[in-house]
């Protein structure tokens, strides 16, 4: 299977499970492969043959920034399941970053991964 990677699409959120993350917000950044097959967009040359990854893009970014969910579990599940449904893709696997969560250790970054696929694909 061919893939598109998206790779640190970032915006401020406002997602967290305290009120002073859902008050300030904080920066956000997801990864996105798709996974399809490009065999007719190779042939066509045109992009309403492929997944756009603009609006992939732009779709993310209205995850990010739309309503606040506690757990960023929630929102990799909720991108993965609308890329799916709004794209011509097979499966997708998205990573939600939260570089500035708030952890009393120093860390570099968190991360969760969530792959979905239609049915019948993996």
């Amino acid at each position: 299977m061919d893939q598109i990677t998206l790779s640190g699409v970032t915006a401020v959120g406002h997602h967290g499970v305290f009120d002073f993350e859902r008050r300030n917000g904080q920066p956000f950044v997801v990864d996105a492969v798709l996974h399809l097959d490009f065999s007719r967009a190779a042939a066509s040359d045109d992009v309403l043959d492929t997944a756009h990854y603009g609006e992939v893009a732009e779709c993310i970014r209205g995850w990010i920034t739309g309503e606040p969910l506690n757990l960023i579990e929630a929102l990799a599940v909720r991108i993965a399941e609308d890329v799916l449904q709004k794209f011509p893709v097979a499966a997708v696997d998205i990573t939600v970053h939260k570089p500035k969560a708030p952890i009393e250790v120093e860390f570099g970054d968190v991360s969760v991964s969530v792959r979905r696929a239609r049915q019948g694909q993996s």
